[in-house]
């Protein structure tokens, strides 16, 4: 009679404070927060001093607290070994601390720690289970660090951290930890694709899928023995070749066809395009080029139309992997042909723009034929108007202007170069920057996977296998 009817023993402190944990920290914060403000008068308040020192005060607490509840824990302590991945065992050693830094400041945890005689190495359980294996940064941690890297250098993704999270994580942790992130999302992305058949069908009838390169700068080690662009045949950079799928089903006040707002994705690296004739394998970037359409469904599009430049890769790889696809050249790149070869024959003179004009018009309306006549009068003379010729001849089924306008079909790459600049310029190619190959695509992986909207489904994939193989 009178029993408790918890199950608990009156007066346990144990039961007391399991409960009385988020009332005491609430308490505690709201105590603090009093402290801060004193007596004086709300209008003389320096409002953002005391929000700060609040933020301080209210996330050492919950470190605190959640520090306490821990390590308070032994159940990371499974019994006297544990099975090694070397196929030895494990000793428990005693528990070991560390620090981590976490979203909530520092914090101090004590680990059952066991240790293998075999491969002479050790592993705490509770790491692997907490996903605390990365660079002594916890998952919050290094996810806000992954996004910083994403965007700007490691310097400023280290002081972005301490400015908007109070969170210190070096620069060179910052390096460490956004290229292996990148390394995993490189591999994920390799191994996560939807088979042919096994997508939604897409909404928009026509698809678009581009292709483009951009030069990224290296270090010396990198391009040593490499041709390229310099004066004296050396190079400086590696190319970084994109893919980018996207639908234009919006129009402009002219009725020309616009990208759709949030319809585009992106995949990139540095790698080669090239194969052997006799190889039975896709090249490298063909196979990227072809996960990308996969998981975008492109071959299931009503209409699928391929855009480039003049670039022999571009169209291998659109007639190897998707033969039915319009292929269409950039209408820009054309005329930027055109315009080389006026300078060529004008110079600064007045004729010039009149000339190159005209051969706009003709490009636009699809009179190649005179097109190609103009440029014969000069071909004898200047081997540009030659090269044009030949560029001409070689993309005249890809220049079929008019027929695309009036098909509806999107004639720039716009959207390609401009992923060009997003993806790789705009972070890779900064003033003093210079990379490794495998740390520049790292960081190309990440932003691809950022700015395609990938990021969350790589993370809970990630979390998913963490926590099997804990």
């Amino acid at each position: 009679m009178g029993g408790c009817p918890t199950g608990k023993v009156p007066g346990s402190h144990r039961g007391r404070r399991k409960r009385g944990l988020p009332t005491d920290l609430q308490n505690e914060i709201v105590q603090e927060i009093e402290t801060l403000l004193g007596h004086q008068a709300i209008a003389d308040l320096d409002l953002e001093a005391v929000e700060m020192a609040a933020r301080r005060q209210a996330l050492r607490l919950a470190a605190r607290a959640l520090e306490q509840r821990l390590n308070t824990d032994l159940g990371d302590h499974v019994g006297p070994e544990l099975p090694c991945a070397c196929g030895g065992s494990a000793k428990y050693h005693g528990r070991h601390g560390k620090t981590f830094e976490s979203v909530l400041g520092p914090l101090h945890l004590q680990r059952a720690y066991y240790h293998c005689e075999q491969c002479e190495s050790g592993f705490c359980p509770r790491d692997r289970a907490l996903g605390l294996e990365s660079f002594s940064l916890t998952p919050g941690v290094l996810r806000m660090t992954a996004s910083t890297a994403a965007l700007v250098s490691f310097e400023e993704s280290s002081g972005l951290l301490h400015e908007l999270a109070g969170v210190e994580v070096s620069a060179k942790q910052v390096e460490r930890a956004a290229e292996a992130l990148g390394a995993e999302i490189a591999v994920d992305e390799r191994q996560h694709v939807e088979k042919m058949g096994e997508v939604a069908p897409p909404r928009a009838p026509t698809l678009y899928l581009g292709m483009d390169g951009t030069g990224v700068p290296m270090r010396a080690q990198e391009v040593k023995g490499r041709a390229g662009k310099q004066a004296d045949g050396s190079a400086k950079t590696r190319e970084a070749k994109l893919v980018t799928v996207w639908t234009a089903e919006s129009r402009d006040k002219e009725g020309q066809p616009v990208r759709d707002p949030g319809s585009v994705t992106y995949s990139a690296a540095i790698e080669s395009a090239a194969t052997l004739d006799t190889s039975p394998d896709l090249s490298d970037f063909a196979a990227r080029v072809q996960r990308e359409a996969n998981r975008r469904g492109f071959t299931e599009a009503q209409r699928q139309a391929v855009l480039g430049d003049g670039s022999a890769w571009i169209w291998n790889t659109a007639s190897e992997l998707f033969p039915q696809a319009t292929q269409i050249l950039d209408r820009f790149h054309a005329k930027e042909h055109l315009s080389q070869v006026g300078k060529v024959l004008y110079g600064d003179s007045p004729e010039g723009k009149p000339w190159i004009q005209a051969r706009y018009d003709e490009l636009d309306q699809g009179r190649l034929q005179s097109l190609v006549a103009a440029l014969h009068g000069h071909a004898g003379q200047y081997q540009e108007a030659r090269e044009c010729i030949h560029y001409i001849w070689k993309n005249r089924r890809r220049m079929r202007y008019p027929k695309f306008h009036q098909q509806g079909l999107c004639t720039s790459t716009g959207v390609v170069e401009a992923g060009c600049k997003v993806v790789i310029g705009t972070r890779l190619k900064r003033a003093g920057m210079h990379w490794s190959v495998k740390g520049a695509n790292a960081i190309i992986a990440l932003r691809c996977s950022k700015l395609s909207g990938r990021f969350e489904d790589f993370w809970e994939r990630r979390s998913d296998h963490n926590k099997a193989a804990a």
